[in-house]
């Protein structure tokens, strides 16, 4: 009984010393994404055989961040679409990039906006986030699968307050007026978001 005793109080010990470690976690207020850790990728199927990917350099986003209630939160994304990366490996043939951007029947030259309209809980740190996707100049609803990755008063490297998230959404061109008129790609696309939120003041946008 001894031996049990001493072995529940090494456990509370130890469970006592790992909440100590936790970080405190971020304020509520406003915060914007910080370029250096934040990326948005998106993927559509190329005849079935492999996801063509690719990605935006210019990506900003704005959020209202409630700790107490993170349902109250709010978020706001825009997204350049002149600024996709495609990686095509023959630059000098062809400037795939600025196709892909500006094609009326890829993404227009348009900006790009995600506005949210509500957040709701699913689970232990994930969530869905609904709201008004703005694409090639038409708006419709969308929903985005929301990992809350974690929030600290004060980030030990830049000694600012962090609050991170990963976040999946899958939507459908022909959805926002593009017909699959390339017959070789899907008409589904998924849009993958890594990012940290950061105090306005504290990042360089």
């Amino acid at each position: 009984m001894k031996y049990l005793g001493l072995l529940a109080l090494a456990a509370l010990l130890s469970t006592s010393a790992l909440a100590a470690d936790k970080p405190a976690p971020a304020p509520s207020g406003t915060y914007v994404s910080d370029p250096r850790h934040s990326s948005v990728t998106w993927k559509i199927s190329h005849l079935g055989l492999s996801n063509y990917t690719a990605r935006f350099t210019r990506m900003k986003a704005e959020l209202v961040w409630d700790t107490q209630n993170p349902t109250a939160s709010k978020v706001t994304v825009d997204i350049d679409p002149l600024s996709v990366r495609t990686d095509f490996p023959f630059p000098e043939k062809e400037n795939f990039d600025q196709e892909i951007g500006t094609r009326p029947d890829f993404l227009g030259g348009q900006p790009i906006r995600f506005v949210s309209t509500s957040v709701k809980v699913t689970g232990d740190n994930r969530g869905e986030v609904a709201g008004d996707l703005t694409f090639r100049g038409e708006t419709h609803p969308a929903v985005l699968d929301v990992t809350f990755n974690g929030s600290m008063a004060e980030q030990p490297m830049e000694k600012v307050p962090k609050v991170g998230f990963s976040a999946v959404a899958k939507f459908k061109r022909s959805d926002w007026g593009v017909a699959p008129k390339i017959k070789s790609l899907g008409d589904e696309i998924t849009v993958i978001v890594e990012t940290e939120f950061a105090p306005p003041e504290k990042t360089a946008n």
